[in-house]
């Protein structure tokens, strides 16, 4: 689902209150069937994965890529007494960042604090998703990339989507991105839904239509 609206219209807040950041002031929210508005954040961690826009924030900087990998990977396990890094665990490190195309894989021990935003952000996409979650949100996460890393970041959320089928929901200024990604649209205006496209209807939208939505903000 592509989420759009003006600054202010309510989108973060929308997708803080599903990660359990925010409490909701009204209404219950539901994940499969079961009521979670007064489950803390770290409770709904293990199947709510989350990409923001700054690609500084999902990682460590002064810790290595293999590092981060494993801390990301904890959050959705019981805390034994392994909780070291064993070699299985670095190759599956390993084979999942080799898909990126960046030669990573054979840099783990680097410093997350030396790679580029890009690179950063494409590391968060894949450490956030390993262990099967079944939301991810995205706040605008290309938004601070060049156009090729935008890119990159936005084919490989498509793919990860097709592959693992999750449900995500993506906010986003990009209106390209509304076009070409996801199967719905919302649009928010002072914190509600004004519109709300589905699948079908979206095949004949049109970028210069979306603009539109936007007008007398």
């Amino acid at each position: 689902m592509v989420v759009i609206g003006a600054n202010g219209s309510g989108k973060s807040t929308l997708l803080n209150i599903i990660a359990g950041s925010y409490a909701p002031d009204q209404g219950e929210l539901y994940f499969d069937k079961m009521v979670v508005n007064t489950m803390p954040e770290h409770r709904r961690s293990p199947y709510i994965a989350r990409l923001f826009q700054n690609p500084l924030q999902g990682t460590a900087p002064d810790l290595s890529i293999l590092e981060n990998f494993r801390l990301a990977a904890l959050r959705s396990s019981r805390k034994g007494f392994t909780i070291g890094i064993e070699k299985r665990f670095r190759k599956r490190v390993a084979d999942s960042i080799s898909r990126l195309g960046m030669g990573l894989e054979n840099k783990l021990e680097q410093n997350m604090g030396k790679l580029s935003g890009g690179q950063r952000q494409a590391l968060t996409l894949l450490m956030s998703t390993m262990d099967e979650c079944q939301i991810l949100l995205m706040d605008e996460p290309s938004a601070a990339l060049d156009p090729r890393s935008a890119e990159l970041i936005m084919q490989l959320v498509d793919q990860l989507i097709k592959e693992k089928n999750f449900s995500a929901l993506l906010v986003t200024h990009r209106m390209k991105d509304c076009i070409q990604y996801g199967t719905r649209v919302i649009h928010m205006k002072e914190g509600r839904i004004g519109k709300e496209v589905s699948a079908t209807e979206k095949q004949e939208l049109r970028v210069e239509e979306l603009y539109g939505w936007f007008d007398g903000y």
